[in-house]
């Protein structure tokens, strides 16, 4: 029998059933599709039948509307006939809006919980060091911090050390509020308590990279016109290094270890106080400051961002209420304490709400999956590089074994998200995108591969605090007819800020120590006079279901080991042995590596350069994540008004030696070695350690 005139039986048996009501609605339908599915016919004959098909496949949907409309009210009809138009016109944010309304909806029930804290807290004037000693007095016998193959530290004995060493520094500072402290140590409990103990006066702890030596050094001790510096044992050298430049009125407290002289020995000053809460003749208060964290800008020496005790407690909410921890979690923490990620994020839910953080001095990759089985870890900390390390190790039993039910960081790359759900078990990801100094902060909440957060469809474009807007190559907002910033559309990438409000906890701005530095990060007057935005410098795009992507990030700042390195101070470390040589550092990829390894392009025409000179000036002032793995030397660099566009170009260039003629260079040990096409290839491949 003909297609057609198999269709048609099948149809006008269909229509008949439904008419009388006794089949379903889209049964007309279901036999159309069935009889096209099971009959192939070929040539003209099969065109024929393909149209007769469509036609009757119509006429059966006509005659199951029929059917429907047959069972409703003349009211309901119309009501169906006055939206059906409207629905048409906007099928597509219909669509967009059931897709995300589970997502909005469980972000904004979380938002909204973590923000009446955050507000209770704000009428109360609460702070840090307040709401910590609550915690503590409840149950004092119950694990704060674990260090990995060392000890645990109970809510009771943290307490207890912190007010010895607020004690210590009244006793021999007069430390008051506002006074600010250094902390120099690795991970470690003793870092926490110390900066706590701090906070209960109300002064402030810079924490200071434990990596930095000689010229960064000085420069982070001195930008936050300290009182003292607190330091361990295995950082007495670096200290040693700079003592001649430190000023004298600046008091050292060694922890463990023979102290040099005129160094005071921290243990034996606090065994000489009773562990009781210091006393305080000043009120403390909530927007006081707590700490300075270093974060590398664009130019220059690390910058000291300001961070207040509403911000501490801001990241508390957001990181309890978001992530949904629960009080039987315990926290995996190998991030280093003096950023935020470690710092804030890995110890705030254990401080507040009784979480537990488990602390590794330094991240492992062999010993990441075994410590989180050892200690019942639920939640685990990562960077971006991290989660390559961990693949790249052979596979083990103890990958699969663990209770981790939450990874939560930032900077995995989308290519091995899924890799690490598939390999690890791990049901959530939490990829969190932010800046220690700004008040742009976003998180992804519901495992989407790839996205750094996402701008909620339930809520008005006009209400988020946060947006994307048009910048040109050089990072510069472009600005419409009316003179304000253009929002950018799905799919289009631009710069993301983040929209001031004072008095709002979430998106307030407190910048940097230097004021001059925090007024680089602002724009002002972005949508309507008067309004202000703290400029990220990070390239983003959204889709169209609001997921927020990192495209690239602008200025002369790139990410390596998941630390930022600024170029200028890379630059100006190799200045002394370059004789006058022009310099340009910028950042290279590297196949299947997260971030940007340092390169250096040299003029130095006669190649004359000694790189083991070189070398060593680096080790010397630069930590080992903004030493440059590259050097290329060529015969001139033009220093014009293009030069950023230059630096960009060879920043394409990377440092391939079949596409760039100069000569290159490769950090290998102590000296730089030629790159031959063998080693590019190894560097590439991951046959290289980087």
């Amino acid at each position: 029998m003909p297609l057609h005139c198999t269709v048609l039986t099948a149809v006008v048996g269909a229509c008949a059933a439904g008419a009388r009501g006794t089949g379903p609605a889209l049964s007309a339908i279901d036999a159309v599709a069935y009889t096209l599915a099971a009959v192939r016919p070929t040539g003209l004959i099969a065109s024929m039948d393909a149209i007769l098909a469509a036609l009757v496949a119509l006429m059966a949907l006509a005659a199951a509307m029929a059917a429907v409309l047959s069972t409703l009210s003349k009211a309901a009809i119309f009501v169906i006939l006055a939206i059906a138009p409207c629905v048409y016109r906007y099928k597509k944010h219909i669509y967009v809006f059931i897709r995300t309304l589970p997502r909005d909806v469980k972000f904004l029930w979380r938002y909204a919980n973590g923000m009446i804290r955050s507000k209770r807290w704000g009428r109360q004037d609460a702070t840090v060091a307040q709401l910590f000693t609550q915690r503590a007095l409840k149950n004092p016998s119950a694990p704060c911090f674990i260090v990995v193959d060392d000890r645990t530290w109970t809510f009771g004995e943290i307490a207890a050390k912190s007010n010895q060493v607020a004690r210590v520094m009244q006793e021999h500072l007069g430390l008051k509020r506002g006074d600010v402290v250094c902390v120099f140590m690795p991970n470690c409990g003793e870092y926490v308590y110390t900066w706590l103990g701090m906070a209960k006066v109300g002064a402030v702890s810079a924490l200071i990279n434990s990596n930095l030596r000689h010229k960064p050094l000085l420069h982070c001790i001195q930008v936050a016109k300290a009182k003292a510096v607190v330091f361990s044992e295995h950082l007495a050298d670096a200290i040693g290094e700079i003592r001649q430049q430190l000023s004298e009125d600046l008091k050292l407290f060694q922890l463990y270890g023979k102290c040099a002289p005129g160094v005071l020995d921290l243990c034996i000053e606090m065994d000489r106080h009773p562990p009781d809460y210091p006393v305080v003749t000043e009120k403390l208060h909530y927007k006081d400051t707590l700490l300075y964290i270093y974060t590398s800008g664009t130019t220059g020496m690390p910058k000291a961002a300001v961070l207040p005790n509403s911000k501490y407690l801001l990241v508390v909410v957001a990181t309890v209420h978001m992530l949904g921890l629960k009080s039987s979690d315990v926290m995996y923490n190998p991030l280093p304490l003096y950023h935020t990620a470690g710092g804030l994020v890995g110890t705030g839910a254990a401080l507040i709400d009784g979480i537990p953080s488990v602390l590794r001095i330094k991240f492992s990759a062999s010993n990441y999956w075994s410590d989180c089985v050892k200690y019942n870890c639920t939640v685990a900390q990562y960077i971006g590089e991290m989660c390559r390390y961990l693949l790249a190790q052979p596979p083990r039993d103890v990958d699969t074994q663990h209770r981790v039910r939450i990874m939560v960081g930032n900077g995995m790359r989308p290519a091995i998200w899924q890799q690490i759900v598939d390999r690890f078990k791990v049901p959530q990801i939490n990829e969190i995108y932010g800046a220690t100094e700004g008040n742009a902060n976003i998180i992804n909440v519901d495992n989407t591969v790839g996205a750094v957060g996402f701008l909620p469809k339930l809520v008005p474009t006009c209400l988020h605090p946060i947006a994307l807007v048009r910048a040109d190559e050089q990072g510069q907002l472009v600005r419409g007819p009316d003179g304000y910033c253009i929002r950018c559309k799905p799919n289009e990438p631009g710069m993301f800020i983040g929209l001031i409000a004072q008095g709002n906890a979430s998106r307030e701005y407190y910048g940097y120590v230097d004021k001059n530095d925090s007024n680089k990060k602002l724009v002002r007057n972005v949508f309507c006079e008067g309004d202000a935005a703290f400029v990220s410098g990070d390239i983003l795009v959204s889709d169209e279901l609001g997921y927020l992507f990192f495209r690239d990030r602008t200025g002369d700042t790139y990410k390596w080991k998941g630390e930022n390195v600024a170029t200028a101070e890379v630059e100006d470390a190799m200045s002394p042995c370059l004789e006058q040589r022009p310099c340009v550092v910028y950042g290279v990829s590297i196949p299947q590596t997260e971030g940007r390894a340092g390169m250096a392009a040299v003029a130095d025409p006669a190649r004359g350069l000694r790189l083991a000179r070189l070398a060593r000036e680096l080790d010397d002032s630069l930590p080992s994540y903004a030493r440059p793995l590259f050097l290329r030397l060529m015969d001139d660099i033009e220093i014009t008004g293009t030069f950023k566009l230059k630096k960009l170009q060879y920043q394409k260039e990377g440092f391939d030696p079949d596409v760039i003629k100069d000569p290159l260079y490769f950090r290998q040990g102590a000296d730089f070695v030629p790159i031959t096409p063998q080693l590019f290839s190894d560097i590439c491949t991951g046959k290289v350690k980087l």
